[in-house]
């Protein structure tokens, strides 16, 4: 069961080292989905992200310009994930086991599959097998990304972030750095490895199974986005999929509904796959009688 969607697994944690990586579009094409939250004295904007990009991706459109111009602040799920001084006391201390090597967990066809993937990365063994199977499993699922051409600074969270700095927009977010490595770090030992094998079944063909679903993010096409980011863990895996998914877009709801009792414009953020299917953030904020309107 789990092995069967940890593929949508992957793409629902972001800010650790960006699994995701969407490609290219045409610029008549781009326009990716935003939504607006409204009250008297209040405006939040709701924007599905995406964490790497190749360097010619177009994303960027008017709408989505202005309201990024219009907002008095960014905030995002996590601040601080592309700092070395905060990721790697953390990378640390949740993914890596100095106990038991990587490969004593697995089978020796997938230690010796996965110990040649990272031989291709430049990673030394004795590195490569300290790391939990978590680990492992998103360092080489993006491996093949990066060899592809895809850019982690050029994920649209760096590309936001980077301006609002310029413009002296303030920064913040719904969930720490540390947060983010335990939705990874908690999960039960076998589904960690469960998690590592598919990688090792499908690490080749990451590059061109996202490249077609940019098409949907920068089009906005959400059915296509739901499909992609939300059924399969929703209908094959609950128990995770109410971890990672609902549980957090309820949170978020509500942290939401907050700011929103407040005053100003912000911007907020988040990973594409947060702002589509039942239990959407959208969903989340209409149980607590507020309704989010997609900018059309």
């Amino acid at each position: 069961m789990f092995k069967s969607s940890v593929k949508a697994v992957r793409r629902t944690i972001v800010g650790l080292v960006s699994v995701l990586a969407l490609g290219a579009a045409t610029p008549s094409l781009a326009d990716p989905a935003l939504w607006v939250v409204k009250d008297k004295d209040s405006t939040i904007y709701l924007f599905g992200t995406v964490h790497v990009l190749r360097p010619q991706t177009q994303w960027r459109t008017p709408k989505l310009d202005g309201a990024f111009k219009a907002s008095a602040e960014l905030v995002t799920e996590v601040v601080g994930a592309d700092d070395p001084a905060v990721m790697q006391p953390l990378m640390i201390q949740y993914g890596i086991d100095r106990t038991t090597p990587l490969s004593k967990k697995l089978s020796p066809a997938d230690w010796d599959k996965a110990k040649g993937y990272a031989q291709g990365m430049g990673l030394p063994e004795p590195v490569f097998d300290s790391m939990r199977p978590w680990m492992a499993s998103v360092t080489l699922a993006l491996a093949p990304m990066l060899k592809a051409g895809f850019d982690p600074q050029k994920g649209v969270e760096q590309v936001l972030t980077a301006e609002a700095k310029a413009a002296g927009k303030p920064l913040a977010s719904l969930e720490t750095a540390e947060q983010q490595l335990r939705f990874f770090a908690d999960l039960p030992a076998k589904d960690e490895v469960d998690l590592l094998e598919s990688t090792l079944a499908e690490v080749d063909e990451g590059p061109a199974k996202l490249d077609s679903l940019v098409t949907a993010w920068a089009s906005g096409d959400l059915k296509a986005l739901e499909g992609e980011f939300v059924t399969e863990m929703r209908e094959k895996y609950p128990p995770l999929y109410n971890r990672l998914i609902v549980a957090r877009n309820t949170t978020w709801a509500g942290e939401l509904k907050t700011k929103l009792a407040g005053k100003g414009v912000s911007f907020v953020a988040v990973g594409a796959g947060h702002l589509v299917g039942p239990d959407s953030v959208q969903a989340e904020l209409a149980k607590l009688g507020i309704k989010a309107e997609r900018i059309q």
